[in-house]
């Protein structure tokens, strides 16, 4: 594959173009990046709550067990001060079922700000390049091997009516004559059209 153009003007676009490529999944991982960032600040209250449901919990299971200690009612307040304990594990949950969720939206809110830009340019800007690509790689070999008819002859079919109008006479009558004159300047046209050097 020839990723390049041989002539410097197009050699620049295609330059231009692939940093412009770059830039783009750059902008779009680093502005997702910071999204993802934004929206797990919003964890800060699910940890919070989680948080004081542990400490809810834990203070209410040490309380149970001291209860149970005193005479007659420790069995019945240390049944009441579980439900308590009970009440700080849900609260537990709740806070970790928060933060599990806007770690899961930051995730693919991330994912989604770089798929979705990424995708478009592999749709649009991938397969000119591709296509660029092989069309000189072929041009450049045909080029290589010296067949000069057989660009001039493909240069009839795919140059302009404007570029073949250019031609002081008929390029279609020179290329059946066989004259070198034409073929050359037939086949040296369709190379530069196609980005590759003569």
């Amino acid at each position: 594959m020839k990723w390049y153009a041989d002539r410097p003007a197009r050699l620049a676009r295609q330059v231009v173009a692939d940093l412009l490529a770059v830039a783009w999944v750059w902008f779009w991982a680093v502005s997702a990046s910071a999204a993802g960032d934004a929206v797990r600040a919003l964890r800060a209250p699910g940890d919070r709550l989680a948080d004081a449901g542990r400490n809810l919990s834990d203070t209410f299971g040490e309380a149970a067990a001291n209860a149970r200690d005193v005479p007659l009612v420790g069995g019945r307040l240390g049944e009441a001060l579980d439900r308590g304990r009970n009440a700080g594990g849900t609260l537990t949950d709740a806070g970790a079922t928060q933060v599990e969720a806007v770690e899961t939206s930051a995730l693919w809110l991330t994912v989604a700000l770089i798929v979705v830009p990424v995708a478009f340019l592999l749709v649009t800007w991938l397969p000119l390049r591709l296509r660029f690509a092989r069309h000189a790689a072929a041009l450049r070999r045909l080029r290589d091997r010296g067949r000069t008819d057989l660009l001039a002859l493909r240069a009839l079919n795919a140059l302009s009516p404007g570029d073949l109008a250019a031609f002081p006479e008929d390029p279609a009558e020179g290329w059946r004559r066989g004259d070198p004159e034409v073929v050359e300047a037939l086949a040296a046209r369709l190379l530069r059209a196609g980005g590759v050097r003569p």
